[in-house]
C-alpha cells in the first residue's frame, strides 16, 4: 500500500469516516463498509485529508486552471484543498463549485467561481457509479469548461453489471479518475 493511502485509510478510522459492519447503502446494496467523508469535518480532521488530495495533485502533476468541488460535500473539500495547494506550491489555485439552487439575487447564477474557458479538475468524496461525476462533468461543459479528470479519497472499485469497474467506464469515455486509496487496499 502506498504512504498517502496508509495515512488516508489510518485517518478515516480514526475519525470514523470509514465504519466497518453491515450496511445498506443508499443504492440499496449491501456493503461490509460505509463511508461517510463528513466524519473528517466533524472531527476537524479537513486539514490532513486536504493534505492527502493536495500530495496527489502534486505527485501526479495535475495541469488546470482550476478546483471544481460539487455541491456540498465537494465545496469544503475544493476550498481546503485549494488553500492547502497554494501553500505548498506558493501560487494561488482557484476553486469553483455548483449551487443545488440558483440564487436570483447578487452575482446569481448557480456557480460560484469561474469554469469559462477553464481546464478544471474535479474533487469529491467518493467513486461508486460515477453518477455525482457524470452530473460534475455536465455542469462544467454548460459552463463553458473543460474537465481534465476526477481525484476522489475513496474509490469504492464498484463494478457494473459487466463485472468492468465503474473508474474504467468512465476512463473509456475519456475521463481520468484518481483517488487517494481504493478499497481492495484496505487491510
Amino acid at each position: 500500500m502506498l504512504k498517502n493511502e496508509t495515512l488516508f485509510f489510518e485517518l478515516a478510522l480514526k475519525s470514523d469516516a470509514l465504519l466497518l459492519g453491515d450496511f445498506i447503502l443508499k443504492s440499496g446494496k449491501k456493503s461490509p463498509y460505509f463511508f461517510n467523508v463528513g466524519s473528517f469535518f466533524n472531527r476537524g480532521f479537513l486539514a490532513e485529508l486536504s493534505n492527502l488530495y493536495t500530495e496527489e495533485i502534486i505527485s501526479s502533476k495535475f495541469e488546470f486552471d482550476v478546483i471544481f468541488g460539487p455541491a456540498y460535500k465537494g465545496i469544503p473539500l475544493s476550498a481546503a484543498i485549494s488553500a492547502s495547494l497554494s501553500t505548498k506550491i506558493s501560487k494561488p489555485t482557484p476553486f469553483a463549485f455548483n449551487r443545488k439552487e440558483a440564487k436570483v439575487h447578487g452575482e446569481g447564477g448557480s456557480i460560484v467561481g469561474e469554469l469559462k474557458d477553464k481546464k478544471v479538475l474535479v474533487v469529491d468524496d467518493v467513486l461508486t457509479a460515477g453518477t455525482a461525476l457524470k452530473e460534475s462533468l455536465e455542469i462544467i461543459s454548460q459552463e463553458g469548461g473543460s474537465a481534465i479528470g476526477c481525484l476522489v479519497a475513496l474509490d469504492r472499485e464498484e463494478k457494473d453489471e459487466d463485472n468492468n469497474f465503474y473508474r474504467d467506464n468512465l476512463f473509456n469515455e475519456g475521463i481520468k479518475i484518481f483517488s487517494i486509496a481504493k478499497i481492495s487496499e484496505l487491510d
